[in-house]
């Protein structure tokens, strides 16, 4: 009878060299605020984007340094961005100060704008929607904190627009109103009426 080796692996050893480990419960934390960190460094020290949980919403908040495009939206990162629930004059609208001259009011509301924000960024805005030319509508904030909307209202820069703000800054317009500031020094036309004619 001939002497045949025939090869039996161990199979305790093929399962030890094939069995995978679970990683440690904390890897996946770690490997997250590694990836924060780079896009954090990538877009300049404060990312595009803040995460669900701090927006309040399953949409993140635009953070960013704002470029004014007119008085009521603005644009960060490429995204242009319209101001929920109030509405300003248009960049052609004129209106008329205290003395009955004509002024570019939509132009003053854009550099008072520009203005207000640069005084504190980035700015933070938190997605409401996306209007019919594709922009996102959304309730923005100074880096202080400041309603950027309540102040273009306040101030006479813009108008509470009630068919989208359900009167959220109507009493930002009573006080424009009775202290005579912006559009309420003089005559003006309400900027959705403006455009319906324009």
């Amino acid at each position: 009878m001939s002497n045949i080796y025939r090869f039996r692996p161990n199979r305790n050893r093929r399962a030890s060299r094939h069995t995978s480990r679970k990683p440690p419960p904390w890897l996946p934390l770690i490997a997250l605020v590694a990836i924060s960190a780079l896009v954090a460094a990538l877009n300049g020290g404060s990312p595009r984007f803040a995460t669900p949980a701090q927006s309040g919403s399953s949409h993140p908040a635009l953070i960013g340094r704002a470029s004014v495009i007119d008085g009521d939206t603005i644009e960060i990162r490429g995204e242009r961005i319209r101001f929920n629930g109030i509405d300003a004059p248009e960049s052609r609208q004129l209106c008329q100060d205290a003395n009955g001259h004509n002024y570019r009011c939509g132009t003053a509301a854009a550099n008072a704008l520009a203005t207000f924000l640069a005084r504190s960024s980035p700015t933070r805005c938190e997605y409401v929607d996306r209007d019919r030319y594709g922009r996102v509508v959304a309730d923005c904030y100074r880096a202080d904190g400041s309603s950027v909307a309540a102040w273009l209202v306040r101030n006479g820069h813009a108008l509470d627009w009630p068919r989208y703000s359900r009167g959220r800054y109507a009493a930002d317009q009573r006080t424009a109103k009775t202290d005579r500031t912006g559009i309420w020094q003089g005559t003006f036309e309400k900027p959705w009426e403006w455009r319906a004619r324009n």
